[in-house]
């Protein structure tokens, strides 16, 4: 049996670790897997994911592909050249170019470049990402 990728199992397309108390977390979260978030339904993972580059700007004051990967995806767990190049050519934009994940395009498409790296796939429908989005920026 051909199963699904676990964020996509776990409503959680970025594959987001436990740290923050999420909303729209399983409460059976920790049971169903230790390591990372289960969220109720997907849009919540959208927003954690949503949630998590906006702070990464806000908090850190990353704003380039390069610099937001490298701590979303570190080496030690990733392929983080590869992913950093991934993520910015489907920006369409330079690893170092400075990018605003606040903006509504930008964050779309950066969003549904994780997805893709972190499961291989990218199952979401626009609507499903815009939800997301607008849970996160509320």
């Amino acid at each position: 049996m051909n199963q699904l990728p676990r964020g996509i199992r776990n409503n959680n397309p970025g594959n987001i670790r436990y740290g923050s108390n999420w909303q729209g977390l399983n409460p059976n979260s920790r049971n169903i897997d230790p390591a990372f978030c289960v969220f109720t339904s997907s849009v919540y993972g959208i927003r954690a994911l949503a949630k998590v580059l906006i702070n990464y700007k806000k908090i850190h004051s990353l704003n380039t592909v390069r610099q937001i990967i490298s701590r979303y995806a570190p080496p030690n767990e990733n392929q983080t050249t590869a992913y950093i190049q991934s993520v910015a050519k489907q920006l369409g934009v330079v690893p170092d170019t400075v990018i605003n994940v606040e903006e509504r395009g930008v964050l779309t498409v950066f969003i549904k470049a994780i997805i893709r790296m972190e499961n291989g796939i990218q199952p979401y429908s626009d609507p499903t990402i815009q939800q997301g989005i607008d849970l996160c920026l509320d």
